[in-house]
């Protein structure tokens, strides 16, 4: 079953440059290798659910490491079938706006 999950993950006790806590969780997404996008106010994943999760779950842990509390914001797509809509969707729709 594959997912997309969109999260946002933050501290609110670290003041108000948060790039060093998002360049953290950024960078273990990157290594899970699973097909992510990141924008300025959230990540999305792609992959199975277990998978997505667990990469979900250790970005928590690492902002918890050093802050006393973090912010987790997470919806997702759960669909049967293949994998690949993270750039199908966004696809999709530039080809109706084309039209």
């Amino acid at each position: 079953m594959s997912v997309i999950v969109d999260f946002s993950l933050f501290p609110l006790d670290k003041g108000e440059s948060l790039s060093p806590y998002v360049a953290r969780s950024l960078r273990i997404i990157r290594e899970s290798g699973l097909p992510h996008d990141f924008r300025a106010m959230g990540t999305s994943i792609e992959g199975e659910w277990d998978e997505v999760l667990e990469v979900v779950r250790r970005c928590v842990e690492a902002m918890r490491a050093d802050c006393n509390r973090v912010v987790l914001t997470l919806k997702a797509d759960i669909r049967r079938g293949p994998g690949g809509r993270l750039q199908r969707k966004v696809e999709s729709v530039h080809e109706k706006l084309r039209s």
